[in-house]
């Protein structure tokens, strides 16, 4: 889910990403957008931690979506190449920060994204779910910003990371394997942040239920997820809730009310 908007007046390609909690730009792209790692006082460079790495961070000067004006924002810079469906190039992410400020609304399968102008006005959208068959699944905050909801397999309970900036679903192999559930080898792999990379097996999931909806049977991408991203705030993560199954049950992230909506 790629966002077109313009940084310092020049056009990127941001992908939607609530896995990250700020905003990361290519650092090759931003410098051409004329962002360059910003110094404090001292002249020294300042840094944020994103998942254990410390990264750069500059200073957009106006960022800019359809219609809507974000101003000035502190930006992470990381070296990396990211990739967006198909051949589009993707510049950075737009991450949980400026999604939770702004009260959005994410619709995973029309991919619109709706941003609060009038922050005292409060939209309430469980009933209008509700009467279009959705079931509401409660989003939280873990301690560290990840957003998670829970979830259950076999009766067990977890969590699951929400991450539209990840293209699957995927569950950790120890976990799957704690409950009986067999995986298979296949030829695909995954790259995670900071460069790791994760041989991918699958594995056939009979009964997850997403807070109290229950999905259909279905095979999970499975693989030995990195410890950054099983650390989340003291959160017993089990797997990434990711693209293909937020679009595939309709799924709508509501920030102001902290639901996330599955039919």
């Amino acid at each position: 889910m790629i966002m077109s908007v313009r940084i310092n007046g020049q056009r990127a390609n941001l992908l939607v990403d609530t896995g990250s909690n700020q905003i990361i730009l290519d650092a090759a792209a931003a410098a051409s957008f004329g962002i360059k790692p910003s110094q404090g006082s001292l002249g020294y460079v300042r840094f944020t931690q994103v998942n254990g790495q410390e990264l750069p961070v500059g200073f957009a000067q106006n960022l800019t979506a359809g219609s809507m004006s974000f101003g000035s924002l502190l930006v992470a810079l990381r070296n990396s190449n990211y990739r967006g469906a198909g051949d589009g190039h993707v510049d950075g992410v737009l991450g949980l920060d400026l999604f939770t400020r702004h009260k959005a609304v994410i619709n995973c399968r029309t991919k619109l994204v709706f941003l609060k102008i009038d922050q005292a006005r409060q939209i309430n959208l469980s009933p209008v779910a509700a009467a279009e068959k959705f079931t509401r699944v409660p989003l939280r905050r873990e301690r560290n910003g990840a957003l998670t909801v829970p979830c259950a397999i076999h009766g067990r309970p977890a969590r699951l990371l929400v991450d539209t900036g990840s293209f699957i679903t995927i569950f950790h192999e120890g976990f799957l394997k704690s409950v009986g559930i067999p995986v298979e080898a296949t030829r695909v792999s995954a790259h995670f942040t900071r460069g790791t990379a994760r041989k991918i097996s699958a594995g056939q999931i009979n009964d997850l239920k997403i807070g109290d909806f229950k999905t259909p049977p279905a095979k999970f991408g499975v693989t030995a997820l990195p410890n950054f991203t099983l650390v989340q705030g003291g959160a017993g993560i089990c797997g990434i809730l990711g693209m293909d199954t937020l679009y595939n049950y309709h799924a709508i992230i509501d920030f102001d009310g902290m639901n996330l909506f599955l039919k």
